[in-house]
């Protein structure tokens, strides 16, 4: 009996030790971390919060910093929602500046032939729902393929893993639609 609760004690100890371990690393990399268990996946989360934004953009405006993996919703007097995003992989990022021009909850998901070519097991069409990539909300930036989007993978969120869209934690995604009105000027920045 006591041999067993030591080895119980010991694993608590030990993964104790590895999410640490982890922790340190995205700490010093500036990103997210993450730890594939046999229960499933622990990640940390990026906390959505009010942060000072010296950059002049009138209130509403939407500024994404790419190499931050930071979404920023302008709130005006110097300060702006801050929000964890996930980015293009590699080959598919982009920058610019568009508008939103429509926003859907549960949006239904249409992969576009680039993604197909990459996945060709993936559905060619998703109603929106839970289990939809898309996830709980969708901004859609102008005539683009791009939106700004919730995630069924919430660790992926502060890495480069997609197709140049941005991802978002539903949760968060949520409250930037809620804030967020069509025509709203959307700059997306290395």
């Amino acid at each position: 009996m006591r041999l067993s609760v030591a080895v119980a004690l010991a694993g608590v100890v030990l993964a104790g030790d590895v999410v640490g371990a982890a922790r340190q690393r995205a700490a010093a990399a500036s990103e997210p971390w993450m730890l594939q268990t046999p229960f499933g996946v622990i990640y940390s989360r990026i906390s959505r919060e009010v942060v000072s934004f010296p950059e002049k953009h009138p209130a509403g405006t939407i500024v994404i910093k790419t190499s931050q993996r930071r979404l920023y919703y302008v709130m005006g007097g110097g300060k702006a929602m801050r929000y964890g995003v996930g980015v293009g992989a590699e080959g598919s990022a982009w920058s610019g500046v568009s508008t939103v021009s429509a926003k859907r909850e549960w949006p239904d998901w249409t992969p576009t032939p680039d993604i197909i070519k990459r996945m060709p097991n993936v559905p060619r069409h998703m109603a929106g729902g839970p289990d939809n990539p898309l996830g709980a909300r969708a901004l859609y930036l102008g005539t683009t393929l791009y939106r700004i989007h919730g995630t069924t993978e919430p660790w992926k969120v502060g890495t480069a893993a997609s197709a140049g869209c941005i991802r978002m934690e539903n949760d968060d995604v949520i409250d930037l639609y809620n804030r967020t009105k069509i025509g709203t000027t959307v700059i997306v920045q290395p």
